[in-house]
């Protein structure tokens, strides 16, 4: 799956809220509640990463983007936008 189909499926919940969507009851529960998940996933993924497996780690890690996607969108943010972070600090560096 491409993280643009991922933001699709995002916008899609967003824009037509359905209760038996998880997607749509996290955006509909607020800001608060995105970044709550968004830290606990990103613990989880940490933990795994220091000493779990390595499937353990992949699944952690896609929970992590879920909710990182998620949480752009509420803020009117997509992977775009992060790109086009990442690219201007990597101007004029070799690395």
């Amino acid at each position: 799956m491409k993280l643009t189909d991922l933001e699709q499926i995002i916008a899609d919940r967003a824009l037509l809220p359905n209760n038996e969507s998880y997607t749509s009851r996290l955006l509909t529960a607020g800001k608060v509640s995105v970044a709550k998940k968004i830290a606990e996933e990103g613990a989880e993924v940490a933990l795994a990463i220091a000493a779990e497996s390595a499937d353990r780690v992949a699944d952690e890690a896609a929970d992590l983007i879920y909710h990182l996607l998620v949480g752009l969108h509420s803020r009117g943010l997509s992977m775009d936008d992060v790109k086009k972070v990442l690219a201007s600090r990597h101007e004029g560096h070799s690395d």
